[in-house]
């Protein structure tokens, strides 16, 4: 990743209402939501959130397809991925030790029962 996509996905991130939008489907993988559903458990008004997942969108940190009336928004966890080792990359110096404790924090989030549960409950 280049600085300037960095720079518009963190941009695209840097809004409470943007954020939990791509929080929320990045939670939803493989599956998405609708507009709608993202509006109403987001408590956003459609309109305005149309504008923010328009703003997601550009950014490449979500994407839209259509099926039938609805339009169904997904995470690109590969963007959030290149985004995040675009922030880490080379953050230790080469000394593992002081990574250590950022890669301790991040693998409990997706054990892999918790990730099969997760999808299959409402």
């Amino acid at each position: 990743m280049k600085n300037g996509a960095a720079l518009q996905a963190l941009g695209a991130l840097a809004h409470s209402s943007r954020l939990d939008a791509f929080r929320l489907l990045a939670c939803q993988e493989p599956e998405g939501l609708p507009a709608g559903e993202i509006a109403r458990r987001l408590g956003v008004p459609q309109n305005t959130l149309s504008t923010h997942l328009a703003i997601l969108a550009r950014s490449g940190l979500v994407h839209a397809t259509r099926q039938s009336r609805l339009v169904i928004y997904r995470a690109d966890l590969a963007v959030l991925r290149a985004l995040v080792l675009f922030l880490v990359k080379d953050c230790c110096a080469g000394r593992a030790d002081l990574c250590a404790p950022l890669i301790t924090e991040l693998m409990p989030c997706c054990p892999a029962e918790r990730v099969s549960s997760e999808r299959v409950s409402p």
